[in-house]
């Protein structure tokens, strides 16, 4: 009688602790951590299968090897030897890095007066349309650029001619073209855009009420654009350096059509490795080397940035 009572008083308990955890999941599901979960869930898994787990692979590839068909998956270091001691692979290493830093400068070093004329010359009303002309390039195809630029620094290309024709040079230009000149001209173009506009909305950000406080003190221009402007448009600065510089040294396109031999980049010989000589893992160690030059370049481009920064304070 007595284990009756109290088997039939411990269900009421546990019917009152699935109730309560039912009410529960509505209030979960309308918290603002919940929400946040749902909605940062879905790039999260697709950021995980379409970044996270290619990259896995080619780390993976990387410590396998490979002769024509026979794939061994026999973990070794085998390719990262081989690609450190390779001259070769060194030089296009040294070069890739060597062409996007000149690119990267170029680019930057372009776009940060346009940003700037846009931004503090130009009437409020036009700036759309500025910012629209800039967006143009974008409407043919890159492959389209390439060649263009092909044509105008060929041998017979439109420089030479113009420059020909006026009497400035007796012969054409061959350093131009067929070389890391023709890479480093051609990718600056290409991402001219990438670098104008993330500095531009930095610049736009930057109250204008601290510039004339700054001349009111007695700064000249350049002083007042040394140690009030420029600090504050370095994360538009540190945005356009890191969209140009991280893609540049990947490319093979730009190299393959206008760089020659002497303009061949690492990205080239990945593909090569992947595409010709069928060694996967080569190609997949070269790209691992890649990446970490990359990651260490921009690092110590940060960390110089961040004490640039602290000195200005």
């Amino acid at each position: 009688m007595i284990a009756s009572e109290t088997g039939s008083g411990a269900i009421p308990m546990i019917k009152l602790k699935i109730n309560i955890k039912i009410k529960a999941w509505p209030r979960l599901g309308r918290s603002e951590a919940a929400q946040g979960y749902f909605l940062v869930a879905p790039p999260f898994l697709y950021a995980l299968l379409l970044l996270a787990a290619p990259l896995a692979a080619i780390v993976l590839f990387s410590f396998w090897t490979q002769d024509y068909l026979t794939l061994d998956t026999t973990l070794t270091l085998k390719n990262y030897r081989e690609a450190l001691s390779d001259p070769l692979y060194g030089e296009l290493l040294l070069r890739s890095l060597v062409i996007s830093l000149a690119v990267t400068a170029a680019t930057v070093l372009t776009a940060f007066p346009i940003a700037y004329f846009i931004s503090f010359s130009v009437p409020p009303s036009r700036k759309s349309m500025w910012i629209f002309l800039i967006t143009i390039p974008f409407w043919s195809s890159y492959l389209m650029r390439v060649f263009l630029w092909k044509v105008i620094l060929g041998y017979n290309g439109v420089l030479n001619t113009t420059l020909t024709g006026l009497g400035i040079i007796d012969e054409p230009l061959s350093f131009i073209l067929y070389n890391a000149n023709a890479v480093v001209i051609t990718l600056a173009h290409a991402y001219a855009p990438f670098a104008i506009l993330p500095i531009y909305v930095a610049l736009e950000k930057i109250d204008r009420s601290l510039l004339e406080a700054s001349r009111d003190l007695g700064e000249s221009r350049v002083m007042t654009f040394l140690r009030v402007t420029l600090p504050l448009a370095m994360p538009g600065v540190v945005a356009a350096v890191l969209i140009v510089f991280i893609p540049t040294i990947g490319d093979y396109v730009t190299p393959r059509l206008v760089g020659g031999p002497n303009g061949l980049m690492i990205a080239n010989m990945i593909q090569t490795q992947f595409l010709k000589l069928n060694n996967a893992p080569m190609g997949a160690a070269l790209a691992v080397l890649a990446m970490a030059m990359v990651t260490a370049v921009s690092l110590v481009f940060l960390f110089l940035n961040r004490r640039y920064l602290k000195g200005q304070k």
